[in-house]
């Protein structure tokens, strides 16, 4: 039967794609953001679909929505380091009151809940791969805390209205996750490297590029969020790629599979940058039967092809 599905955040690059995921499968979807982050760009092609609805609201803000809404997904917040540092207080209401909002929804509609939570959790890891019992290493006053602390407070809320209230709510921790509608200057590794490739510029390596990231497609994420939706979990589940790599590595990577003559450049490490990060699955593999299915090279091909249509659009 058709749902009906509040996304809050949907007009972000993961939103985006949910708004996409859900329409195909025929369901409703109402598209809730307020465009700090988030682009009408990429949800222009589904204005016409009768089934698709767009509120401009901020979700830290109290709203209404009318009738019935069977599922809450809030993936309403910054979610790169330039847009939670330029953002730190908008992050934190977003984490804290949007949280709260959503959930207030959430517990009005009797719907299922589902919190887009990071790996960011987890700080600077001591531990790797991350498991989701593994409590973090996290600076609550350094400037990426606006983030890694507004999550960990949405995930506190998010499983205190699981207790006291009954709500099916659901927690994911998103690890670095790419593809399509990523911005240019989304700030963060993947699409810095592609612009840079693209454009001919050096590609920017912090610190040695030693440090460790594993990276997911977004259709794989999107498959991994509709399993969690429907599973029985009631807990924190680790979604992303456990294929780690360096850095560096990536950063060669691309220029390969770009045709790029760039050469990279080395700056300082930013303040408080995780030295590894990678997920445990495992846990996703038991519960959810999900895996990632779409390797680093194809989805990179996929994600270079965008960023080369999106340049080009720019150049006209």
């Amino acid at each position: 039967m058709s749902k009906r599905v509040l996304i809050a955040g949907g007009a972000g690059f993961i939103g985006s794609h949910l708004c996409d995921y859900f329409i195909k499968r025929g369901d409703r979807v109402i598209c809730l953001d307020n465009f700090i982050t988030g682009s009408r760009q990429n949800i222009r092609h589904l204005f016409p679909h009768k089934r698709f609805s767009l509120v401009t609201h901020d979700i830290s803000k109290p709203i209404q929505i009318p009738g019935p809404v069977d599922i809450v997904l809030h993936f309403a917040s910054p979610a790169s380091p330039p847009d939670y540092l330029r953002n730190p207080i908008q992050t934190l209401k977003v984490g804290a009151l949007g949280t709260h909002n959503a959930l207030g929804i959430a517990k009005k509609k009797r719907s299922v809940f589902l919190l887009a939570s990071t790996s960011e959790v987890y700080g600077d890891p001591l531990i790797s791969p991350q498991r989701e019992d593994y409590w973090g290493n996290v600076n609550p006053v350094g400037p990426r805390g606006v983030y890694d602390e507004a999550k960990r407070f949405a995930e506190a809320l998010t499983l205190a209205y699981h207790r006291e209230h009954g709500i099916d709510a659901k927690i994911i921790r998103i690890f670095n996750t790419y593809g399509e509608r990523m911005g240019l200057e989304d700030g963060r590794v993947i699409p810095n490297f592609i612009s840079q490739a693209l454009r001919g510029k050096p590609l920017t390596v912090y610190g040695k590029g030693r440090q460790t990231r594993s990276y997911c497609y977004v259709d794989d994420l999107v498959r991994g969020i509709d399993k969690m939706i429907s599973s029985r979990l009631n807990q924190p589940v680790n979604l992303g790629n456990p294929n780690e790599m360096s850095v560096l590595d990536l950063a060669q990577k691309i220029i390969r599979l770009t045709g790029s003559k760039s050469r990279i450049v080395y700056k300082p490490l930013p303040v408080d940058d995780p030295k590894v990060r990678c997920p445990d699955i495992r846990l996703a593999k038991k519960r959810l039967k999900w895996s990632p299915r779409v390797s680093l090279t194809e989805g990179l091909v996929r994600t270079i092809a965008y960023f080369r249509q999106e340049i080009q659009k720019r150049s006209l």
